[in-house]
């Protein structure tokens, strides 16, 4: 039960991200009094929707495909939907196009897709299919703090033979268009494809993709966060917006502070009162790539030469493995790519409430230099005039931000960083630090539980929900302070 009143609230959380409200819901729910404390007027970090380039247009400001929370713990243990919450998931989950007007891509079940990649079906059903039939532990090992041998080993092992490697070592397996498939979905992980542990994102994301169909909120992202505000407040929690924290005295007393930011932004807000060995480490702490954005209001649907790109909500733009793979390569050098790889988003496929009758949003970004201030608005426009011609023709409008400008907008996003950190092999499991309990800082009362500690970047909450679940082993052992 609480014990607030006189000595100040339980718990205080600084951010109001998807796994800060997690925290905070987590905690709220288990009797203690929570206050989450936002900078920006809104909350919800990424995943906020804007009217970012005409009246009536819709866009997310980071985060549109839900690929992981119809099965992240934490969201199907909540079950928003019976609160009202809309998941509307496209027919095919993802594509690829390449030129003449192909596309790989992810349908249903693993049979249906692999039934569409010709040559390359037999090794991808032999790849995926017994993967996604363990999506059950698969799926919660992945998102957890990575500390415990899982219950079912033998799947992991399987994953993690078939995703510790590079993206480039999975696609041997491979001779026609599931390399470009694999290319475009393993970028996700902001590195280069020749990367270690680059697979394994692109697999774990193609078994979201078949488990969960890679779906979007109804009207956009910040439904989900005012979901999220809603339970909070049923169980007792308060959120205040518009105050930016500069410093633990802007804070009211609190018996646990957790910080939903970037690691930099914990030590500059709290950094007197961590050890400096846990300073020191953090300053060693990698930001990933950085992403120039770009959202557009179209006068009609993107006019795809494939037609398997008409049908899904998430488009890979990058042409074939080697072609991704140079461009990936560029920018973990500190260039940016001449033909970048984009990843391209069109929720008007399954949500028409996100613009006019008969118009449509589009959004796309490309991966660039941490810190990048460069404009990539016409290099992304050519990428998808390639695959689409005609497109240029349908905008009406368009917003463009840098990875620079991205941090301005959201000091998490380091550099333009979204994933809170470089998915490095040792930043996977130790981020953002080498501590056993990544939510732990070390000071007594002071925790992280933003995407920069496990299971890292993506809107699952499970950051949220292991930092919760270190408070209240802690405040267990240490009722009153």
């Amino acid at each position: 039960m609480s014990s607030s009143g006189a000595k100040g609230l339980d718990a205080v959380v600084v951010g109001s991200g998807p796994n800060g409200l997690a925290a905070a819901l987590v905690l709220a729910r288990a009797g203690l009094s929570v206050e989450v404390f936002e900078g920006a007027p809104t909350p919800g970090g990424g995943c906020r929707t804007e009217e970012l380039t005409l009246p009536g247009f819709h866009h997310d400001v980071c985060s549109t495909i839900q690929s992981m929370v119809p099965l992240s713990p934490f969201f199907f243990e909540l079950g928003l939907e019976r609160r009202g919450l809309r998941l509307l998931s496209p027919e095919v989950a993802f594509a690829h196009p390449f030129d003449g007007g192909r596309a790989a891509s992810v349908h249903g079940t693993v049979a249906e897709t692999a039934a569409t990649l010709g040559a390359d079906g037999d090794a991808y059903a032999r790849l995926m299919g017994p993967l996604v039939d363990a999506t059950a532990t698969l799926v919660p090992t992945v998102l957890s703090s990575l500390r415990s041998i899982p219950r079912r080993p033998i799947p992991m092992a399987r994953f993690a033979m078939a995703g510790v490697p590079s993206a480039a070592h999975l696609v041997r397996r491979f001779s026609a268009d599931a390399r470009g498939l694999f290319a475009g979905v393993s970028s996700h992980a902001m590195m280069s494809l020749d990367t270690p542990l680059t697979a394994a994102f692109g697999i774990f994301l193609t078994v979201t993709a078949h488990a969960g169909g890679w779906p979007l909120v109804e009207g956009g992202s910040s439904g989900l966060v005012d979901a999220l505000v809603s339970e909070l407040q049923r169980a007792g929690g308060t959120l205040r917006t518009g105050q930016w924290i500069r410093n633990m005295n802007e804070l009211p007393a609190a018996r646990v502070t957790l910080f939903d930011t970037s690691p930099q932004t914990l030590v500059a807000v709290a950094g007197e009162r961590l050890p400096a060995h846990y300073v020191n480490a953090v300053s060693r702490f990698r930001n990933g790539s950085g992403v120039c954005k770009v959202d557009w209001a179209l006068s009609g649907p993107v006019p795809w030469s494939a037609l398997e790109c008409r049908r899904a909500a998430t488009i890979h733009v990058g042409g074939t493995f080697e072609e991704v793979a140079l461009a990936e390569a560029d920018v973990a050098a500190g260039r940016h790519a001449e033909k970048p790889f984009c990843i391209v988003v069109q929720p008007s496929v399954v949500d028409s409430s996100r613009a006019p009758t008969g118009q449509a949003t589009l959004w796309a970004y490309c991966h660039v230099p941490n810190g990048s201030t460069v404009d990539m608005t016409s290099r992304i426009e050519a990428q998808i005039e390639r695959f689409a011609p005609g497109f240029g023709d349908l905008v009406l409008a368009r917003s463009t931000i840098t990875a620079a400008q991205f941090e301005q907008h959201n000091p998490n996003y380091v550099g333009g960083d979204i994933n809170g950190g470089a998915g490095t092999l040792r930043q996977t499991i130790f981020r953002p630090t080498m501590r056993w309990n990544p939510y732990r800082t070390g000071a007594p009362g002071l925790y992280l539980c933003s995407s920069s500690t496990p299971p890292g970047g993506g809107v699952h909450g499970m950051c949220g929900v292991g930092a919760a679940r270190a408070v209240l082993h802690d405040l267990k052992d240490d009722p009153v302070r």
